[in-house]
Protein backbone atom coordinates (compact mmCIF):
# COMPACT_ATOMS: atom_id res chain seq x y z
CA UNK A 1 0.00 0.00 0.00
CA UNK A 2 1.34 3.72 -0.95
CA UNK A 3 0.48 6.91 1.05
CA UNK A 4 0.97 9.93 -0.02
CA UNK A 5 1.29 13.06 2.17
CA UNK A 6 0.69 16.48 0.67
CA UNK A 7 1.80 19.83 1.94
CA UNK A 8 2.34 22.89 1.22
CA UNK A 9 -0.29 24.49 0.35
CA UNK A 10 -1.97 27.88 1.95
CA UNK A 11 -3.18 31.44 1.25
CA UNK A 12 -1.30 33.55 -1.30
CA UNK A 13 -1.05 36.95 -2.71
CA UNK A 14 -1.51 36.94 -6.38
CA UNK A 15 1.92 37.18 -7.76
CA UNK A 16 3.37 35.36 -4.94
CA UNK A 17 4.98 31.75 -4.52
CA UNK A 18 4.16 28.45 -2.92
CA UNK A 19 6.11 25.57 -2.85
CA UNK A 20 4.21 21.86 -2.41
CA UNK A 21 5.13 18.61 -1.47
CA UNK A 22 4.04 15.22 -1.76
CA UNK A 23 5.81 12.28 0.08
CA UNK A 24 5.24 9.13 -0.63
CA UNK A 25 5.75 5.93 1.87
CA UNK A 26 5.44 2.33 2.11
CA UNK A 27 7.54 -0.14 0.67
CA UNK A 28 7.54 -3.23 -2.18
CA UNK A 29 7.01 -1.17 -5.21
CA UNK A 30 9.07 1.27 -7.54
CA UNK A 31 7.66 4.21 -8.03
CA UNK A 32 7.27 5.52 -11.61
CA UNK A 33 5.92 8.72 -12.90
CA UNK A 34 4.81 11.34 -10.18
CA UNK A 35 2.90 14.45 -11.08
CA UNK A 36 0.53 17.30 -10.01
CA UNK A 37 -3.11 17.95 -11.05
CA UNK A 38 -5.69 20.87 -9.70
CA UNK A 39 -9.29 20.91 -9.34
CA UNK A 40 -11.25 24.00 -9.23
CA UNK A 41 -14.72 24.75 -7.81
CA UNK A 42 -16.85 23.43 -10.80
CA UNK A 43 -14.24 22.46 -13.05
CA UNK A 44 -12.53 19.55 -13.71
CA UNK A 45 -9.78 18.24 -13.05
CA UNK A 46 -6.38 19.04 -14.75
CA UNK A 47 -2.90 18.38 -15.09
CA UNK A 48 -0.25 20.49 -14.18
CA UNK A 49 3.27 18.93 -14.17
CA UNK A 50 4.37 15.83 -14.05
CA UNK A 51 7.88 14.30 -14.14
CA UNK A 52 9.14 10.73 -14.76
CA UNK A 53 11.89 8.64 -12.75
CA UNK A 54 14.29 9.58 -15.67
CA UNK A 55 13.45 12.89 -14.93
CA UNK A 56 11.59 14.12 -17.82
CA UNK A 57 8.88 16.86 -17.48
CA UNK A 58 5.86 17.88 -18.85
CA UNK A 59 3.58 21.07 -18.23
CA UNK A 60 0.05 22.44 -18.91
CA UNK A 61 0.65 25.23 -21.01
CA UNK A 62 -0.85 27.73 -18.53
CA UNK A 63 1.80 27.05 -15.95
CA UNK A 64 4.85 26.35 -18.14
CA UNK A 65 7.96 28.87 -17.40
CA UNK A 66 6.23 29.66 -14.05
CA UNK A 67 6.09 26.38 -12.50
CA UNK A 68 9.10 23.64 -11.81
CA UNK A 69 8.42 20.44 -10.93
CA UNK A 70 11.13 18.33 -9.52
CA UNK A 71 11.46 15.00 -7.13
CA UNK A 72 13.92 13.45 -4.61
CA UNK A 73 13.87 10.08 -5.48
CA UNK A 74 15.80 9.10 -2.05
CA UNK A 75 12.85 10.52 -0.55
CA UNK A 76 10.06 9.48 -2.84
CA UNK A 77 8.94 12.90 -3.02
CA UNK A 78 7.49 15.07 -5.70
CA UNK A 79 7.66 19.39 -5.68
CA UNK A 80 6.06 21.73 -7.33
CA UNK A 81 7.09 25.28 -7.33
CA UNK A 82 4.63 27.74 -8.00
CA UNK A 83 5.71 31.31 -8.86
CA UNK A 84 3.45 34.17 -10.24
CA UNK A 85 0.48 32.24 -8.63
CA UNK A 86 -2.43 34.51 -10.50
CA UNK A 87 -6.35 34.04 -9.16
CA UNK A 88 -7.76 31.92 -11.43
CA UNK A 89 -5.39 29.01 -9.81
CA UNK A 90 -6.76 29.16 -6.68
CA UNK A 91 -7.86 25.10 -6.33
CA UNK A 92 -7.21 21.98 -4.93
CA UNK A 93 -3.53 20.49 -5.91
CA UNK A 94 -3.45 16.83 -5.88
CA UNK A 95 -0.55 14.57 -6.64
CA UNK A 96 -0.68 11.10 -8.23
CA UNK A 97 2.05 8.55 -8.39
CA UNK A 98 2.41 6.23 -10.71
CA UNK A 99 3.65 2.82 -8.78
CA UNK A 100 4.41 -0.46 -10.06
CA UNK A 101 5.00 -3.46 -7.15
CA UNK A 102 7.51 -5.66 -6.89
CA UNK A 103 6.83 -8.57 -9.27
CA UNK A 104 3.59 -7.13 -11.18
CA UNK A 105 4.14 -6.00 -14.10
CA UNK A 106 2.35 -3.20 -14.35
CA UNK A 107 1.55 0.24 -12.54
CA UNK A 108 -1.10 1.60 -10.13
CA UNK A 109 -1.83 5.06 -9.64
CA UNK A 110 -2.15 6.83 -6.00
CA UNK A 111 -3.68 10.39 -5.22
CA UNK A 112 -3.12 12.34 -2.53
CA UNK A 113 -5.93 13.67 -0.38
CA UNK A 114 -5.55 16.88 -2.11
CA UNK A 115 -3.91 20.27 -0.53
CA UNK A 116 -5.93 23.72 -1.14
CA UNK A 117 -3.99 26.67 -3.10
CA UNK A 118 -5.61 30.15 -2.68
CA UNK A 119 -4.65 33.03 -4.71
CA UNK A 120 -6.00 36.45 -3.70
CA UNK A 121 -6.20 39.73 -5.01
Amino acid sequence: QVQLVESGGGLVQAGGSLRLSCAASGSGFRINAMGWYRQAPGKLRELVATITSGGNKNYADSVRCRFTISRDNAKHTVYVKMNSLKREETAVYYCKVQVMPSGVLRNYDYWGQGTQVTVSS
